[in-house]
């Protein structure tokens, strides 16, 4: 047949090269099994390096080195919250037992690196909630060590860099970028830091100084390369191959053609979930059931292969999840012919921002989590089609902070006006009518919220009353970091609908990531990792790295399950 000489064969075939297949396909390898990666995508990395890189492993080595009180119980008994009616015992103990040692093997035997993270969980007030160090960041990492695979690496999300450079979140870097134009120390650093990125695009085409899960993407890459792992780019998985009821590899693809690659052991889905799958989506997510928009800052490559390929040998992945992703507030940038998604990371928590919905009416507390926030904006577009907000500031707000895309002084802000980004107005009346947005409301909002927030005060919804709402905010800003009035014109606003940061509904399995029948019956021969997994979280979102925490822990199961060794 045309291409049999190009088949292949090996223990464990891994589709998809993202955080969940890294890791499992490393595991796998250091337990002795003959492990090929294909990834869909012309890069390696998946949506894990468009991340931040943070995982939430309770009773982390770095918690515990830095002195920070916690115990099983207590993360055991938070998610049993959090999760709700989707508590799942067995695979829950398992994440509890296994992440810290999951993390240890990695530092030990891998390029992987992490730092403690400062990140409260998002419900630290909630029984069993923590404050403090659940929560493990990526280590920066310079993308040199990768030789010629830079240039297949993912770049990081291009909406959120500066002329492409990342910035390290565990030191001053950013501070000095926004001192600029008022400290001669932060203009030198800043022009030492711009003419080394100029000269590492000229010589990489990118960024070289990379963090976050760039850094994580390419220091777990950099050991599949070490490992000799075999990583094939450009090259989907077409459909699962199975035999006398077990899958037994998968038919591929590249520029040259289709071909075979046997796995003897196991093919471990891990394609990312569906983010970009439009059937499947537009069923799962409320706000495009209604006929909202919808906008994903992850790969466009992750349109649900995996789970495709897995439902048609038998595979099950209901939607169960009232929240089937992990919701992200987004904005529509202009980037020449085509549009980009902003993630609002940031921006919420900053005092003197409010969001504020067509009425011109608060609808939530602006610096809860990211998912949370996008879950009030569905529940608040519940009844009509649109599920959008608008976040609102003065000027002197938007120059010393930025809003989404526009940055902060010394960056004009009349660039952001002028392609659309944002809308101005002199007045709120202005504001409200260039905007869309019903004036005597946001009138009124404003009115009423700065009557507390004059004090610090937050009457409505008491923003900046959890240890995780201030993280982020401004500690500068006394006496509350997330609140501050809305002050003197010109004003502005930027519009902001629902993306997601991936999926969090997908195949049902067993705990080591055995694929499992509607019937409850493995699939033999077929797992899943990563996104393609359904998440123990149950739809919500506790955490800092509650994805790539479990995704990496149960990668390492799988890994270890697939040699026969106990994790």
């Amino acid at each position: 047949m045309p291409g049999q000489q190009r088949d292949l064969s090996c223990d464990v075939l891994v589709v998809g090269s993202g955080a969940g297949g890294l890791s499992t396909a490393i595991t796998a390898k250091k337990s002795g099994l003959d492990v090929i990666i294909i990834e869909k995508d012309q890069y390696f990395g998946g949506t894990t390096a468009f991340s931040g890189g943070v995982l939430w492993v309770p009773g982390n080595r770095h918690a515990c080195d830095a002195g920070v009180t916690d115990s099983r119980e207590a993360a055991r008994t938070y998610l049993k919250h959090e999760t709700g009616n989707h508590f799942d015992d067995a695979a829950v103990d398992a994440f509890l037992d296994v992440g810290p040692r999951m993390l240890d093997f990695f530092e030990r035997e891998t390029e992987a690196k992490f730092v403690l993270s400062a990140y409260p969980d998002y419900h630290p007030d909630v029984e069993g909630g923590a404050a403090l160090g659940r929560s493990v960041t990526a280590a920066p990492y310079d993308a040199r060590a990768l030789g010629e695979e830079i240039r297949r690496l993912r770049p990081p999300l291009e909406t959120i860099t500066f002329i492409g450079m990342m910035f390290n979140s565990s030191n001053d870097e950013l501070k000095h970028f926004f001192r600029v134009t008022s400290s001669l120390t932060s203009a030198i650093y800043v022009a030492k830091r711009l003419a080394g990125h100029i000269k590492d695009l000229a010589l990489y085409r990118r960024g070289v100084k990379i963090t976050s899960g760039n850094a994580l993407a390419a220091r777990l890459a950099k050991t599949v390369f070490d490992l000799g792992i075999p990583l094939l780019t450009a090259t989907p998985a077409q459909r699962l191959v199975s035999q006398n009821g077990a899958i037994t590899g998968a038919v591929v693809s590249d520029d040259k053609g289709e071909y075979r690659i046997a796995a003897r052991r196991a093919v471990v889905l891990a394609s990312g979930g569906f983010p970009h799958d439009q059937a499947r989506i537009a069923r799962a997510y409320p706000h495009l059931a209604r006929g909202g928009e919808h906008l994903s800052p992850t790969p466009e490559a992750n349109t649900g292969d995996g789970i495709r390929m897995a439902e048609e040998v038998g595979g099950n992945c209901d939607i169960r999840f009232s929240n089937a992703a992990a919701w992200m507030p987004v904005s529509r940038v202009p980037l020449g012919n085509r549009t980009g998604a902003f993630p609002h990371l940031v921006d919420r928590y900053k005092p003197g921002v409010v969001a504020v919905n067509r009425k011109g009416r608060r609808f939530t507390n602006e610096s809860e989590s990211y998912h949370d926030v996008g879950a009030a904006m569905i529940a608040d577009g519940a009844g009509g089609k649109e599920t959008a907000a608008w976040l609102i500031c003065d000027h002197a707000t938007i120059r010393k902070y930025g809003l989404g895309y526009a940055k902060p002084a010394p960056v004009p802000v009349g660039i952001f006006v002028r392609n659309g980004y944002l809308t101005r107005g002199a007045t709120l009346r202005e504001l409200a009518a260039n905007a869309g947005i019903d004036a005597d409301g946001l009138e009124g909002t404003v009115h009423e919220y700065n009557q507390g927030a004059a004090h610090g005060v937050d009457t409505a919804f008491k923003r900046g009353s959890t240890a995780f709402n201030r993280y982020l905010g401004d500690a500068e800003h006394k006496p509350n970091p997330n609140v501050a009035p809305v002050g003197a014109g010109p004003y502005y606003a930027l519009k902001i609908i629902m993306g997601d940061l991936g999926t969090f509904d997908g195949l049902t399995t067993d705990v080591v990531g055995r694929v499992v029948r509607h019937d409850g019956t493995a699939i033999g021969g077929l797992y899943a990792v990563g996104n393609d997994r359904a998440s123990i979280m149950g739809g919500n979102y506790p955490g800092a790295g509650i994805t790539l925490g479990p995704i990496m822990t149960f990668g390492y199961i799988t890994g270890r399950h697939l040699a026969g060794q106990q994790a």
